[in-house]
């Protein structure tokens, strides 16, 4: 009995120590918790009250990506005032800022905190023509703006404005358009594709009359019709065509029709109109 008594103390006594000691590992586990809150809590507030996270001056501002629009012209955009605390600025705001900006097409903003700043990568729309001015609706009325401006591959227009302060040596689009934006928008992927990968060089694209497509072309104008989906077959029909000058002088010739590409028309000036300037 002696045994069975003094072997059931030994355990009550180990058991208390294992206790003992859980429970202080448990408080410095605990008070080392607290410790790391209450730094972090602390330097958040310090980050927060920092000086040196303010963005004082443009030059603090990164801009990557740009192949057209200056640096410059990029950071003048920004919907933003100095100094500024760089933890108040919000990137999603200023990326919705810049892609409402017609040259603009996505633009994505992040912070850096040493050296305090930010970093804006964004992705120009490509100009490729000169287009007029555009029927814009606003409020329910339409408007025409008279400015000129450009389209990209997209057939997007962008006010000539928009392009005032470019990077050294850039090269802006030569090729010109012609009619109303709202109704070519929705061919103009396609048809620009083609005519970019003409093997005859085009000059203009006249879309004033939604029945015949008009391009001014090196060899003279040249009458599609209304239907774009036979371009490339027109167009290639106009590069066998090539030797025409040397038949015929280009001033005799008044357009080239090729509404039906399998039967190429050429419609020749009058005697009268041979001396008269071009004017399409």
């Amino acid at each position: 009995m002696a045994n069975i008594a003094s072997v059931s103390q030994a355990q009550i006594s180990n058991r208390r120590q294992h206790l003992r000691r859980a429970r202080r590992i448990k408080f410095f586990q605990a008070l080392w918790r607290s410790l790391m809150v209450g730094g972090m809590a602390s330097g958040l507030i310090w980050a927060i009250t920092l000086p040196d996270w303010v963005i004082r001056q443009p030059e603090q501002i990164d801009i990557e990506g740009n192949e057209f629009l200056s640096t410059q012209a990029i950071r003048s955009l920004l919907p933003l005032s100095y100094p500024q605390s760089l933890l108040r600025v919000e990137p999603q705001a200023i990326a919705e800022v810049l892609e409402g900006a017609a040259p603009i097409a996505t633009a994505t903003v992040t912070r850096q905190l040493i050296p305090p700043g930010l970093t804006i990568q964004v992705q120009e729309r490509q100009p490729v023509a000169i287009a007029p001015g555009i029927a814009l609706a606003a409020q329910g009325q339409t408007q025409v703006t008279s400015e000129p401006g450009f389209l990209d591959e997209r057939g997007v227009w962008m006010p000539q404005s928009s392009y005032h302060s470019l990077k050294a040596n850039v090269e802006l689009p030569t090729l010109q358009v012609r009619g109303q934006n709202e109704y070519y928008r929705p061919y103009w992927s396609q048809v620009y594709q083609v005519i970019h990968h003409s093997p005859v060089k085009v000059l203009e694209i006249d879309w004033r009359n939604p029945a015949n497509l008009i391009l001014k072309t090196e060899l003279g104008n040249v009458h599609l019709g209304s239907d774009s989906s036979q371009l490339a077959e027109q167009l290639a029909v106009l590069d066998r065509m090539r030797q025409l000058p040397t038949h015929l002088q280009q001033s005799q010739i008044a357009y080239i029709d090729l509404k039906n590409p399998d039967r190429p028309v050429i419609q020749m000036r009058m005697p009268s109109e041979t001396s008269e300037p071009d004017h399409d």
